[in-house]
């Protein structure tokens, strides 16, 4: 199964969260299952706020990629569309509003899931929880807006 960022054409993806040709990013990918998008990581003992506990800056941009990919895969749903039909629905954030529920502990795998609230237009909105071992520990909201044509060219 191909993960959303695969659908990314090569000059979009070099992202340093999504970008699967981004040797030195997080290379996030971002699954749909049901009604949500779905991503998996597992933070490195250097991605530390304090002993234990996962940096609140790696959440909020693995949630900003998360959410941006999902905000595509939504609007391929949206429309009835393939993932890879044209013309292609890529997406930035225009904001990116994170709640940090409680400490995220460094050392389980992250779960964020994501699912669309609003589509309009070219925006789509995103609310991405980060769970660990079935706990919530960050809430976000993001505007995804879709990329211009012309932008990353």
């Amino acid at each position: 199964m191909k993960a959303i960022q695969d659908y990314y054409p090569e000059h979009l993806a070099h992202c340093y969260g999504c970008g699967r040709l981004n040797e030195q990013g997080y290379r996030i990918r971002t699954y749909w299952q049901g009604d949500e998008g779905v991503t998996r990581f597992s933070p490195e003992s250097f991605h530390t706020a304090v002993p234990g506990f996962v940096y609140g800056g790696l959440l909020a941009s693995l949630i900003d990629c998360h959410s941006t990919g999902t905000a595509a895969a939504a609007m391929y749903r949206s429309e009835d569309r393939e993932m890879d039909s044209l013309p292609p629905f890529r997406f930035v954030t225009g904001s990116l509003q994170v709640s940090f529920l409680k400490p995220t502990p460094l050392g389980p795998e992250l779960e964020i899931r994501g699912r669309a609230s609003v589509i309009k237009g070219r925006k789509v909105v995103i609310e991405s929880t980060v769970w660990v071992g079935g706990a919530p520990t960050v809430r976000a909201e993001v505007v995804a807006l879709q990329m211009p044509d012309n932008f990353g060219t």
